[in-house]
């Protein structure tokens, strides 16, 4: 015991001690602000529940780094980009140590290229909020170094295997069904298996956690941030109301909230604090079985990836123009031809360059490591990551630093029905991001 007590207070005085600082920002949109998630005008009614950038700031021996997320369905790159500055000019924290993801509410507001068909007024209230999205992102980080203070940080991953499931499905014809509907009796198995991992970093006043399940559950035209704030709310009730939960979507590209097996409804705020509340549950049972992370060096590391594009025809780029100048008239095409034509668009204006893919890894020493990777992935790129990486505790969030939509594996493109129609990559670019995250893995454990 006195060797044990020797070393750990050897380590301490080598490393230091962790400072960890937190915050919450306000970036709830004003009212009638147009509203993300799906391919039809919506106009914002009302606030169920306010929307937020949380931050968390860790320090050691001198070196910081942040994570950020904001209860939007994405983030896009110019964001980030101008976001990091404003970070790395007011705090001094490198804008490769910043990583910041969307937990993919889809009741928070529209922030890209479907903002169209709306009237003027609506138009310039968007793009007068999204300018002052950066900013926010960049308060919450400024505050959260202004409460940095000396904290123990300890990791765990527990597992919760009731609330999420594959949306993918083999049918009877040998077709693929994408949410074929609650018991449908043509579903013969689905095409895949959930990561059950719930990923929890307590420190400070608060924790950080990470689950793969889309945010698609509360519908309507209210701002909410879907289950993330009942898992909040929850924790919050039993740890105290300065008890903040930071929460990143994990790779859930092909995966959501839908059992098939029962006629139940599930869609609503009622939905989404039955998850929320579950998930709580499943993180106070594994905040009881908790490792400490000794402190050991902040490290980091990133690359850009360049990854081929989906391919189109002539056609389909003619086709596409007719379908987006009908946007915002709801079914006034068939739903895959119109996630065809975005898709299509998107690629239109990318012309002949690579889809640019940015791969983050934040690690504190060997114990925990953070992949950001900027789009919808699917959860068996996530399961290839974690299985591969070398650290004790490794946690891959989705929609980090940009969104590229959605990232299929290879097997999915055979297989086809929305996500493959609607991926910017070709077929292999979600396995080349994740040959990059498990490379930078392994040198930053080397190191």
């Amino acid at each position: 015991m006195l060797r044990l007590a020797f070393v750990l207070l050897f380590t301490q005085v080598i490393w230091g001690q962790w400072r960890v600082g937190r915050a919450e920002v306000d970036i709830t949109p004003p009212a009638r602000m147009p509203m993300a998630g799906y391919y039809y005008v919506r106009l914002n009614e009302g606030t169920h529940d306010p929307l937020f950038a949380k931050a968390m700031v860790v320090e050691q021996a001198g070196v910081r780094m942040a994570l950020v997320a904001v209860d939007y369905v994405q983030i896009p790159r110019a964001f980030v980009d101008e976001a990091r500055t404003l970070i790395a000019a007011r705090t001094g924290i490198p804008a490769t140590h910043v990583m910041i993801s969307a937990t993919h509410s889809h009741t928070g507001p529209e922030l890209g290229a479907r903002l169209r068909s709306v009237e003027p007024d609506i138009d310039a209230l968007a793009k007068g909020f999204w300018k002052k999205i950066p900013e926010l992102i960049a308060a919450s980080v400024e505050k959260a170094v202004a409460a940095l203070a000396p904290s123990e940080i300890n990791v765990g991953v527990g597992r919760e295997e009731t609330i999420s499931f594959i949306r993918r499905f083999r049918m009877i014809d040998g077709t693929t069904g994408w949410n074929p509907g609650k018991k449908n009796p043509k579903i013969v198995q689905p095409l895949g298996a959930i990561d059950p991992d719930v990923a929890v970093v307590a420190a400070g006043k608060g924790a950080y956690v990470n689950f793969a399940l889309h945010l698609d559950t509360v519908g309507g035209a209210q701002f909410s941030a879907d289950y993330a704030y009942a898992l909040s709310r929850s924790l919050r009730e039993v740890k105290g109301p300065e008890f903040s939960t930071l929460f990143t979507i994990g790779c859930a590209g092909n995966i959501n909230h839908v059992d098939v097996s029962h006629n139940r409804a599930q869609k609503g705020p009622g939905e989404a604090a039955r998850i929320g509340t579950v998930l709580a549950a499943a993180v106070l049972k594994t905040m009881e079985r908790l490792k400490p992370v000794e402190p050991q060096p902040v490290r980091v590391s990133t690359r850009l990836v360049a990854l081929p594009p989906a391919p189109y025809t002539a056609e389909e780029a003619e086709r596409a123009k007719v379908v987006v100048a009908n946007y915002g008239k709801q079914n006034a095409n068939p739903f895959y031809e119109q996630v065809n034509a975005f898709k299509v668009m998107d690629l239109m204006e990318l012309g002949k360059r690579p889809v640019e893919a940015e791969v983050q890894v934040i690690a504190l020493g060997k114990s925990v490591a953070w992949v950001g990777l900027p789009g919808e992935i699917f959860v068996e790129h996530g399961r290839a990551i974690k299985l591969a990486s070398p650290f004790l505790v490794t946690i891959v969030a989705e929609l980090a630093n940009g969104n590229l939509g959605y990232v299929p594996d290879r097997k999915a493109y055979a297989e086809g029905a929305y996500e493959v129609i609607s991926s910017r990559l070709a077929a292999g670019g979600g396995e080349a991001m994740v040959a990059a995250a498990v490379e930078q893995l392994n040198a930053l454990f080397r190191d």
